[in-house]
């Protein structure tokens, strides 16, 4: 018999707050909070997902590894650590493992770098180009912790984090490791808002997801840490679904098969029906494209009654660390809540007739009883498709 896993610790940091019942108090609010305007990443206001509280420093780490990326990865780790370090002490560090997700890296840092030394003629002190290195996090936590068990770091741009909790069920189910650390980070910078706004698919307000008004979307930035093993917890991963469309670099294939994949296969492996699903965080960027083929996928195999949300109106995109980010709201949503409050879908309520309609989540709504099981779903660049089964233990 293939062993279940389970999350039984979560650490999480982003727009929202820090914290999980900072977090989940914003997340169940009667009104939209966390993406704000700012005017530090763009040459106009963006609404971003910004982390505002202060970060733990990065002194502890080598500088190669200094960065606001990993200083977000530490305050997850934070809220986790005495799980982590009893991890260490029952398993042994050859039998623990790190599987993160991210795409900026330190990339804010070289942007910082390449600023200072067009106006000074030298790089900064503090810099060193291995900040940028996509391994960074993984790197930063085995120097803190004392891992020896396999460690890397999954790049697969939107879809990133997601991927690393599958990856770590593996590890686990096959025997390679007895506790995993999971989850990702990535951090705001300038780089990934002007590529995106390139696409014309940054949104200068607050995101508008599967509205006919939808522009684009938010960038945001944020950490969640999970610790997975066999031994049971509040959540079980119950299920996962991977696909990849190569249909275009950045578009995702309109009719929504791949997604379609992804569901269905994190179903069968959850060994669950539709109907047992109680509630989906969906992808929802609030870009033409994405949240029209999300929706025929979605209504495709779950009808139009199953309640529904994005909560990037609330967080931003956080690009590679989304999977895990929303993972962790779906965490929240399954555990210490007894009337089954669900993440409200913040929009202005003025459907798109040309998507099928979802039953998505006005505020305050509840189903009056905890979810048994919840979807989240992350798709990416290059139609890298990933869906996650969470379910009450």
């Amino acid at each position: 018999m293939i062993p279940p896993v389970f999350l039984n610790q979560l650490g999480l940091v982003c727009a929202l707050g820090q914290g999980l019942l900072e977090v989940a108090t914003a997340l169940f609010g009667d009104r939209p909070t966390g993406v704000s305007e700012r005017f530090d990443f763009a040459d106009r206001p963006l609404h971003v997902g910004y982390v505002t509280k202060p970060l733990p420093p990065t002194d502890e780490l080598p500088v190669p590894l200094r960065s606001r990326n990993n200083a977000l990865l530490l305050s997850a780790l934070s809220q986790v650590r005495p799980a982590v370090d009893e991890a260490m002490r029952r398993y042994g560090p050859e039998r623990v493992a790190v599987v993160l997700g991210t795409s900026t890296s330190g990339i804010g840092e070289s942007e910082a770098a390449i600023v200072s030394r067009a106006a000074t003629g030298q790089l900064p002190s503090n810099f060193d180009v291995r900040q940028q290195e996509l391994g960074s996090p993984a790197m930063a936590l085995n120097h803190v912790l004392g891992v020896k068990g396999p460690s890397f770091v999954i790049s697969t741009a939107c879809s990133s984090s997601a991927k690393a909790l599958a990856t770590a069920a593996r590890l686990l189910r096959s025997g390679a490791a007895d506790a995993v650390i999971t989850g990702g980070a990535d951090a705001l910078c300038r780089f990934t808002i002007a590529g995106f706004t390139s696409l014309d698919s940054v949104s200068d307000a607050r995101c508008n997801p599967m509205s006919v008004h939808r522009r684009g979307i938010n960038i945001g930035e944020g950490a969640a840490l999970f610790l997975m093993t066999r031994e049971p917890g509040p959540v079980r991963l119950a299920g996962w679904g991977e696909s990849s469309d190569a249909h275009h670099l950045s578009a995702p294939e309109p009719g929504g098969r791949g997604a379609l994949i992804a569901m269905r296969t994190a179903l069968e492996r959850a060994g669950i029906t539709p109907a047992d699903v109680g509630y989906v965080n969906l992808h929802g960027t609030a870009t033409p494209q994405n949240d029209a083929m999300e929706s025929r996928a979605v209504s495709a195999l779950l009808g139009g009654s199953v309640p529904c949300s994005s909560t990037k109106p609330l967080t931003g995109h956080t690009l590679g660390a989304a999977g895990a980010l929303e993972a962790a709201l779906c965490w929240l949503t399954l555990t210490d809540d007894a009337q089954g409050r669900l993440p409200p879908h913040w929009w202005d309520g003025v459907a798109d007739p040309s998507l099928p309609a979802l039953a998505l989540v006005k505020p305050g709504e509840a189903l009056g009883r905890p979810p048994r099981y919840v979807l989240s779903n992350s798709f990416a660049f290059g139609g890298s498709n990933a869906a996650l089964i969470l379910g009450r233990a």
